[in-house]
């Protein structure tokens, strides 16, 4: 199994191409009183179709990958993959002008590919160099590009244009060792985003006990919480809950 720096995976050209356009020539759809939110009758439908296939495949998967493996299983893995994006963390703590997050940034993805065994244990953060959550998407918004209308995208749920648009290149900082063995490939695939959806298990009944409207819930929460990652938390007090 030979491990190289691709160009972006052919597989994933259509699909991604076809979310960035549907960002874009979804514009034309009815607006509604919320002015981030002017695709809501395509977002409530693109929302309610994602809440089935949720229910119907990724959240038993996800329910059985939890069952089938131990904590400590589950918590290497989840390190394995936090630390292959910590140096695209650091490409965009640095573009966004803190390069000391940046080097530290670097600084966990050397400790912990080597002492930690590939990332698999996280001796980074006890070692004073903490997690960082930096994407392009915060990168363009530091840099004063708006956010855009509020999408539900198909399996990838909810964007704004801005982060629709830097999603490939997202995908691909995160995911910078790309196996040729195809079947490996999926495999390891799969195998992430079961993970990161079994994180979520749990918060459903949270959400559902919170609110009647659970997707202007959603809604409102990621754009509140987006914008506070993109200010750092420079924003006004409505959204200062939101770094927990």
């Amino acid at each position: 199994m030979n491990a190289r720096v691709p160009d972006f995976p052919a597989s994933l050209h259509r699909p991604l191409v076809a979310i960035s356009l549907s960002a874009l020539l979804l514009g034309g759809c009815a607006t509604t009183g919320n002015p981030s939110d002017p695709l809501e009758g395509y977002n409530r439908a693109m929302f309610s179709f994602n809440e089935q296939v949720d229910k119907a495949v990724v959240k038993p998967v996800a329910q059985a990958y939890q069952f089938v493996l131990p904590d400590v299983a589950r918590t290497g893995f989840g390190n394995f993959i936090a630390n292959l994006e910590d140096p695209w963390i650091a490409i965009d703590n640095l573009l966004q002008g803190k390069p000391a997050d940046a080097l530290s940034d670097l600084m966990r993805f050397a400790f912990n590919s080597t002492f930690g065994l590939l990332g698999v244990i996280d001796i980074a953060t006890p070692m004073g160099l903490p997690k960082h959550d930096e994407d392009l998407g915060q990168t363009l918004g530091s840099w004063g590009v708006g956010e855009g209308a509020y999408i539900v995208l198909p399996f990838f749920g909810s964007r704004t244009v801005r982060d629709t648009a830097a999603l490939p290149a997202d995908y691909l900082g995160q995911n910078p060792w790309q196996i040729d063995h195809v079947p490996t490939r999926n495999s390891y695939t799969a195998l992430r985003f079961t993970h990161i959806r079994s994180t979520f298990l749990g918060t459903e009944k949270t959400v559902d006990e919170a609110t009647t409207d659970k997707y202007a819930y959603i809604r409102d929460f990621y754009l509140e919480q987006r914008r506070y990652k993109v200010s750092d938390g420079n924003v006004t007090r409505e959204y200062e809950d939101f770094e927990d």
